[in-house]
């Protein structure tokens, strides 16, 4: 394996052409729909260079929301990715139909290879079904909306000790010793949101409105089941993902309870408040693993050396290439991604760095997203690398888990050591509860699309309670506590893509199991399941990658016990 890949070639479009204007972009999308198909061979050139005109485009879409993430203070950089979403993307959608169209028209679809092209088929008959020109100026406003979440959330800083610190920089102090700065630290970042509240929850009204309105115009009842066929769910139902939610409140929350009341005890406190969740005792620093973005990717270089010298030569080239941007500044977005770039091939990497064991894990799981995009470059047309979330997400938790064993990297101290690698196994149980929740939350907003804030508060605080540990004392915070679904940028910017990270992570665990098993079996599979791409079902993939695809309350059982018993290890 290479990771010094390369940029994809170009046989349809010109070599110096560069997404500018909608009347620049137009003629190779009129070229595409009149050609004529008069073989087999024709319809595998088409689809090349389609493939090869949506590369060049997507690509250009991605650098204006990299760029305009990395600096939401820039007006030009929102100005160019709001152009994207207003003026060129609602123009090239009724090509893009058209296209699909004439592909499931055309005769020698029947000779194609079968195999190969049954999940692209599957989905551009999806697309077809799905699509509504009435819709074209709706998503083009969503689009532009939902970066407003970012353009909030980057703006919103604290003072701590008299410097100012963005919220993601802030949230280091939570694990500090002293009680009472990490109560004041909590305390103002609570503050701070609450003053973009009625700014969140306004935004957050208007895209459900408009969100429901768009699976109405293509005869849905809600914007659940329409967004269920957007992103493709062919292999599980809504139905699956109640089952999810119950079993994680069965199987999983029972050990997030201990995982807490042994926190409780090893602060020795008479109440555990949300600040004290992530916090060290007093005469024990935090965990630091890094200080600078430099000696994050150094050291991660390093860690996935040990995996396999392609794991770390794709960060190389990705480093070589300004691909990553992984320091928290005042007016960058939060959150962290990687994000495909699908001609060149090489990613990049967008993250908030603060110095923190997180940081770490982020750093580790934006790595395996990286690794897949490389894997999955060389498939022959742009689609076969849109890969599900399903399997995208166990790329990436994999890594977390996957990299544990080489984490001295990171850590000289044996304890230091020891503490990292408990917390990397515990955070993943601690978070299926709030991907329940967060899941449920949405499923309950798009089915009751002309709630009340009052409403929405009101169910968020019940689904809440539903998959939250009593030991958590918020008592003095409940206007806060009310508000918490605002932190999570998914709501905003990607609905309903959430409950991917809870599948995903029952495969990450079970990858993790095989890989304590046979360590080159793993990794080959790992390679093999990700190098695939959207050319394979969920369950094939899964079944490349040596684990299974399975939601039922049994197999999270498994799968808990397992990570139970690995904790009580350490």
């Amino acid at each position: 394996m290479n990771a010094d890949i390369k940029k994809l070639p170009r046989h349809f479009l010109p070599e110096t052409f560069t997404v500018t204007t909608w009347d620049a972009l137009q003629p190779y999308f009129e070229t595409l729909q009149q050609r004529n198909i008069n073989s087999v061979a024709d319809l595998e050139q088409w689809l090349k260079d389609i493939s090869e005109l949506e590369a060049v485009v997507s690509e250009d879409a991605c650098w204006r929301q990299i760029k305009m993430t990395c600096d939401t203070t820039n007006k030009e950089l929102e100005d160019a990715f709001t152009y994207f979403c207003m003026e060129i993307q609602p123009r090239l959608q009724p090509y893009a139909d058209a296209l699909n169209k004439k592909l499931l028209d055309n005769p020698f679809l029947k000779d194609l290879d079968q195999d190969l092209y049954k999940t692209y088929l599957r989905n551009v008959k999806k697309q077809v079904k799905l699509f509504r020109e009435e819709n074209i100026p709706l998503q083009a406003e969503l689009s532009v909306m939902a970066q407003q979440y970012g353009v909030i959330a980057g703006k919103m800083t604290i003072t701590v000790n008299g410097q100012e610190y963005t919220l993601q920089q802030a949230a280091k102090f939570l694990e500090n010793e002293n009680r009472a700065l990490r109560e004041e630290v909590f305390t103002k970042t609570a503050a701070r949101r609450l003053q973009d509240r009625d700014a969140l929850d306004q935004l957050y009204t208007g895209l459900v409105q408009k969100r429901d309105q768009v699976a109405k115009n293509a005869g849905f009842a809600n914007y659940r089941d329409y967004k269920f066929e957007e992103l493709g769910r062919f292999d599980y139902t809504k139905e699956d993902c109640f089952q999810f939610h119950e079993a994680v409140k069965t199987h999983i929350l029972p050990l997030v309870q201990q995982i807490l009341e042994k926190q409780k005890a090893k602060l020795k406190i008479d109440q555990l408040k949300p600040w004290d969740t992530e916090a060290e005792p007093a005469g024990i620093k935090p965990l630091e693993p890094f200080h600078t973005g430099e000696e994050l990717i150094t050291k991660t270089i390093e860690t996935f050396d040990q995996l396999g010298p392609f794991f770390g030569d794709c960060l190389r080239v990705m480093k070589k290439m300004g691909r990553l941007d992984l320091e928290s500044r005042i007016g960058k977005a939060p959150g962290g991604y990687n994000c495909p770039l699908a001609e060149t091939g090489v990613p990049f990497i967008f993250m908030n760095a603060a110095g923190q064991m997180k940081d770490l894990t982020t750093m580790v799981h934006e790595g395996g997203h990286a690794i897949h995009s490389f894997l999955s470059h060389n498939l022959p047309l742009s689609a076969f690398k849109e890969y599900p979330m399903e399997i995208a997400e166990v790329a990436s938790m994999s890594m977390e888990l996957l990299t544990m064993d080489y984490w001295d990297i990171f850590f000289d101290d044996k304890e230091q050591l020891r503490r990292a690698r408990l917390q990397q196994l515990e955070r993943p149980l601690t978070i299926f509860p709030w991907i329940a929740t967060i899941d449920k939350f949405q499923h309950w907003i798009y089915e009751h699309p002309q709630h009340t804030t009052e409403e929405r508060t009101a169910k968020w605080l019940e689904i809440l309670n539903e998959f939250s540990p009593a030991v958590v004392d918020w008592s003095g915070h409940e206007d806060y506590r009310a508000i918490t679904w605002q932190r999570q940028l998914h709501l905003f910017e990607v609905p309903f893509y959430y409950i991917e990270y809870g599948i995903a992570q029952l495969g990450a665990i079970a990858m993790w199991k095989q890989f304590k098993e046979n360590k080159e079996t793993a990794l080959n599979n790992y390679v093999q399941a990700l190098s695939l791409g959207n050319t394979k079902t969920l369950p094939d993939l899964y079944k490349a990658a040596g684990i299974r695809f399975d939601l039922s309350p049994a197999y999270i059982k498994e799968l808990a016990d397992f990570m139970k018993q690995e904790i009580e290890k350490i």
